[in-house]
């Protein structure tokens, strides 16, 4: 059940831009100094199904915003200790707050395969770099009441038209050409020749990353302790650098990504999913070639956009350009965690809406 009273707007008028981009990053400063309650430090209501949102996608979705020090203007201390940002981060002592509702797992794939555990604790600041988790998180903690899973699978330098090509995914071919489809090795091949299959395979990290996901689920109380099982309720992907650096996959990749969210949803037996895309943060509507077609093919579906009717009310892009605090998706934004708290707030506040809509 969603909580009487969500006060928290602050990011709303974000989630679909449609002014000039100075205004925008004027509606982006204003937002970052918007506070979220702050946690009431107790436990979600245990006799419910744990509420679990997958995060996916490559580098940026794990996460490079340095935590300190805080002398470091970029850091996640120096924006909350010296420019008073995101309070709901920290308690009254300075220390930083721990939600007992909303539980932060992420897992990868090991270098010698299987899964390897990177976080399995109450959400909380820890470590030394964060990714957009903790603005998704502290979002989906105000508003249920429900126990929250934020569960991260994703590794970097990725491809949607490669690495993390969904099932069903089938071959194309571009400037003569053959793609892969799903399972095929290699990438691409000349047409009329028989390809030369390498250690790889398109959607390799696709099947990866869902299993470990899947593998987290069937453990469920070894990562929500007292968990009364569990309910699919959203996904969350913020992806897109790596297929910039190829023409063909940027071309295909709004095919792919409607598949993708159809896949996900079948794979996990989650048809009412909700979806939550961000776009690449130093991206704008008015950037061409391979950025600018990704880009695009992230805003089509949109739900709201009407191209895609089954995306309706269910899927929401972020133009994260307005929370772009400097550098690119390929250099990481610089390390800025301000860009990561950022997205992850507009993030969280786009899987809100739709979760309200679909009450």
């Amino acid at each position: 059940m969603i909580k009487a009273l969500l006060t928290v707007t602050c990011l709303l008028a974000a989630v679909h831009i449609t002014t000039p981009d100075l205004t925008a990053q004027k509606v982006s400063k204003q937002s970052a100094s918007q506070q979220l309650p702050d946690p009431d430090g107790k436990s979600a209501k245990m006799r419910k199904k744990v509420k679990v949102f997958i995060l996916l996608g490559q580098s940026n979705m794990l996460g490079a915003g340095k935590i300190g020090p805080e002398t470091k203007e970029g850091t996640l201390e120096h924006a909350v200790k010296t420019e008073n940002l995101y309070p709901f981060l920290v308690d009254d002592e300075g220390s930083w707050t721990e939600r007992k509702d909303v539980r932060n797992v992420r897992v990868m794939v090991g270098r010698g395969g299987g899964m390897r555990v990177f976080n399995n604790e109450w959400m909380t600041i820890k470590g030394r770099i964060i990714g957009p988790e903790y603005g998704i998180g502290h979002h989906l903690g105000n508003l249920l009441d429900e126990p929250v899973m934020i569960l991260k699978s994703c590794i970097g330098n990725r491809s949607l038209g490669w690495d993390l090509l969904p099932p069903g995914s089938e071959q194309f071919e571009s400037d003569g050409k053959v793609y892969a489809g799903y399972k095929d090795s290699p990438d691409k091949w000349e047409k009329g020749t028989e390809p030369k299959p390498i250690g790889w395979y398109a959607g390799k990290q696709y099947d990866d990353d869902t299993a470990n996901a899947k593998k987290v689920l069937d453990e469920l109380k070894t990562y929500y302790p007292g968990a009364k099982g569990y309910e699919i309720a959203g996904f969350f992907w913020w992806q897109g650098a790596k297929d910039c650096g190829n023409a063909a996959h940027s071309a295909r990749y709004e095919q792919n990504l409607v598949r993708l969210i159809e896949q996900l949803r079948k794979d996990f037996q989650a048809p009412k999913a909700k979806f939550v895309c961000a776009t690449l943060g130093h991206v704008t509507k008015s950037t061409g070639g391979n950025e600018g077609a990704v880009l695009k093919a992230q805003m089509a579906v949109d739900g709201k956009n009407g191209k895609y009717k089954q995306f309706k009310g269910n899927v929401a892009t972020v133009y994260a350009n307005p929370f772009c605090h400097g550098g690119s998706a390929n250099g990481h934004y610089g390390g800025n965690a301000k860009t990561y708290m950022d997205v992850g707030l507009a993030m969280g506040e786009a899987m809100v809406e739709l979760l309200k809509q679909g009450k």
